[in-house]
């Protein structure tokens, strides 16, 4: 893809597909934001491919586009709105991204206007608003019109919507006769957690942040609704003015706020780069503290004769920049540590955290991944952070990227409090008290109180019923959850029991909140269906430590049904002797794997739970492929050294189709090795047993596929 390509060294034709990519990329994108207020696209990903295009063209003028995104402001008006011309073009700002590009802004101002470097020009920093443009026009103290910026020249019309929000005065004295009022539609962290409690309670979709929620409620068609939701609104512009307001900036904000508005306090007055990186510091420090979602910091100058002066570009003003945060950091509170405990017992450290908007998403909660890298250390016992530890109380950096799951990325060592104390991690599990054990070569302690751990019982059975287990339709996580709190299920066995115990009597399923007779037969139904069951997916389902779906279906192949399974496993107890030895000679099944699935058989309560599920299914055997005339059917195959012609998954696969049993090991039951260049120790021990040993070519002529 040309997205791939550096912007110096792409050709014309190239320039061109890429300008045609990023338009209809970058369209879309305004339009989710915009018009849906459900963004797809990430600040920074937005970002960065705005910023691509704009390299593109700088390199390639002949090439904009009619439609080019530098030339877009938000997106059109959406249909159900009467629309709304704005008599001045409600515009974009440009970005800033860092130190070097606030300090280009101003020697751009200084260099348009002629004003030496040691010229006084003093600006405006204030918080930038994550919310939604609107602009209010009074005529004579009386607000007559509310609009959504749209397109930036034509908004979408929400007047009656916008009168229900108490930051916006009805009539104001002392005003122009027209005034357009400007600024940010939001929602605070407080408000926008209780409406989202509120939407999942009626079983609505709850909003992904502060920003969504407030423009989905400004942009109701019954105003009623709007009414409902708790909207505030900061003013900082204005746009047709029938008489000026002030000289400066600073001082028409103060007037806005004379008229009654709500202005941000966080605005200052400061003079040149260094104060304004300054105030842009003080302001990141208090982000999660505000109350409110900021996305960076805005400048603009001060005079506004010199706004006159500088004009503006297409889009942008020439006088102002937003001077943007990381978009997948910020720094915040954590508050505390919890200690949540998984269904293998594995005791997971998780950061509770003052809620910050981090990439667009609330971060409330952070991985802490294990007690060495609380302590800043990682699993080779090297410093990671400097060596700092994690406290709570601590000042903390969070990152989030895309779909990953926000971690602590630095501690602000300057600001911990005095009495913050190291996190001593707990030795006893916090849900059932048993003995937590930290075994040498694991980075996780874990909990040995087994299935009298309810939170392993209870992650247990969500695997157990999870998508590539057993995948019950109707019972997922949420229900599992509820059958087990309530008592109805304990182990996976409970569950093919459900419709014996609770179909018919006083408790019936169809009567439980959220259940009804339609639905609560088809769950009894799916559940019927399961009790056939392949081996490879119960031997997943059953949540053992270390066996994902690939080693599941490695052992399931190789012992076929569940009997011969069953009789291994008791055999493999004492972790040596012939039936050990077959197990651990299955390639991709190694000595730990292999323990901790005979472990799990051997231990009385686990094995007792395993029967009862046992008697409740019919086990399906693998189906094991027609080797009928194969000349290497039942035969061991090891494969060593560097393969020219296939790759060794490659290798694996069809020697296992041809029904050859492939081992990761030479040993006395080795019938073939395959040595490709390369092949080492593998191949002198075959040759000391004396096993028959193959070249690749000998291996491909012999399965017939040379």
């Amino acid at each position: 893809m040309t997205a791939q390509i550096d912007v110096d060294i792409l050709t014309a034709d190239q320039a061109a597909i890429e300008l045609a990519r990023l338009a209809g990329i970058l369209a879309g994108a305004n339009h989710d934001y915009h018009s849906a207020d459900d963004p797809r696209l990430d600040d920074a990903t937005y970002d960065a491919l705005k910023q691509r295009n704009a390299a593109i063209e700088a390199r390639f003028p002949e090439l904009k586009r009619a439609d080019s995104p530098s030339e877009q402001v938000g997106a059109a008006p959406a249909e159900g709105f009467s629309k709304v011309t704005h008599a001045v073009a409600m515009l974009s700002l440009s970005n800033a991204f860092d130190a070097e590009d606030v300090t280009e802004f101003d020697a751009r101002i200084r260099k348009f206007l002629g004003l030496g470097p040691d010229a006084p020009l003093a600006f405006t920093a204030e918080p930038k608003i994550d919310g939604l443009s609107l602009s209010l026009r009074y005529e004579n103290g009386a607000l007559v019109q509310a609009a959504t910026r749209g397109d930036g020249a034509v908004g979408e019309n929400v007047t009656a919507n916008a009168r229900t929000i108490a930051d916006i005065p009805e009539k104001i004295t002392d005003a122009p006769a027209v005034l357009e009022v400007r600024g940010e539609v939001y929602m605070s962290h407080t408000d926008f957690e209780a409406l989202n409690s509120r939407q999942l309670d009626a079983g609505a979709k709850a909003f992904a942040n502060p920003r969504n929620a407030a423009a989905g409620s400004l942009r109701q068609l019954d105003s009623r609704i709007t009414q409902a939701r708790p909207l505030k609104f900061f003013a900082y512009a204005w746009g047709a003015v029938s008489a000026p307001l002030a000289d400066t900036q600073k001082n028409a904000i103060d007037r806005l706020q004379a008229f009654g508005f709500a202005t941000n306090p966080l605005t200052a007055l400061c003079n040149g780069p260094a104060e304004l990186l300054t105030h842009y510091e003080k302001i990141e420090t208090q982000r999660a503290t505000l109350g409110y979602d900021i996305d960076g910091v805005v400048y603009k100058v001060n005079d506004l004769a010199l706004q006159e002066r500088l004009g503006f570009r297409s889009t942008t003003p020439r006088w102002a920049i937003a001077h943007k945060f990381a978009a997948e950091l910020a720094w915040t509170w954590l508050t505390g540590i919890d200690i949540q405990v998984g269904r293998t017992g594995a005791l997971s450290p998780v950061a509770r955290l003052q809620p910050v908007t981090v990439g667009g998403v609330v971060v409330s909660n952070a991985t802490l991944h294990n007690e060495d890298y609380i302590k800043g250390l990682d699993s080779k016992g090297g410093e990671i952070r400097g060596g700092k530890d994690i406290r709570i109380g601590d000042w903390v950096q969070v990152y989030r990227a895309g779909d990953v799951i926000p971690k602590i990325a630095d501690v602000d060592l300057s600001r911990r409090p005095e009495n913050a104390k190291a996190f001593v991690f707990p030795d006893t599990c916090p849900e059932c008290g048993s003995e937590a054990l930290r075994e040498p070569g694991d980075a996780v302690r874990r909990c040995t109180g087994g299935l009298i751990c309810p939170a392993q019982a209870v992650e247990k059975l969500k695997h157990f019923v999870s998508r590539a287990a057993f995948d019950i339709e109707g019972l997922g996580a949420r229900q599992v959850e509820q059958f087990y709190t309530d008592g109805w299920i304990a182990e996976p066995a409970d569950i093919f029991t459900l419709k014996e115990r609770y179909s018919q009597g006083l408790q019936q399923l169809k009567n439980r909140e959220g259940w009804g007779e339609k639905s609560a037969t088809n769950l009894f139904h799916s559940i019927d269906e399961k009790r056939r069951i392949p081996l490879d997916r119960l031997i997943f389902a059953l949540g053992i430590r270390h066996m994902g779906e690939a080693a599941s279906s490695l052992v399931a192949m190789h012992y076929g049904d569940w009997s011969t399974f069953e009789t291994a496993m008791k055999k493999a107890a004492p972790l040596e002797g012939a039936a050990w030895e077959d197990l651990i000679d299955i390639d991709g099944v190694g000595s730990v794997m292999a323990g901790s699935l005979v472990s799990a058989f051997a231990q009385e309560r686990e094995r007792a739970s395993i029967d009862r599920l046992i008697a409740q299914l019919e086990v399906q055997p693998v189906t094991r492929p027609d080797t009928s005339g194969s000349p290497v059917a039942g035969k061991v195959v090891v494969f060593t050294g560097t393969l020219e012609q296939m790759s060794r998954a490659e290798a694996k696969a069809r020697a296992e189709r041809l029904g050859a049993k492939v081992s990761g090991s030479v040993s006395a039951k080795t019938d073939i090795l395959v040595a490709g260049p390369g092949a080492g120790s593998k191949a002198k021990k075959a040759a000391d047993l004396g096993v028959e040993t193959l070249s690749e070519g000998e291996w491909l002529k012999l399965i017939g596929a040379s």
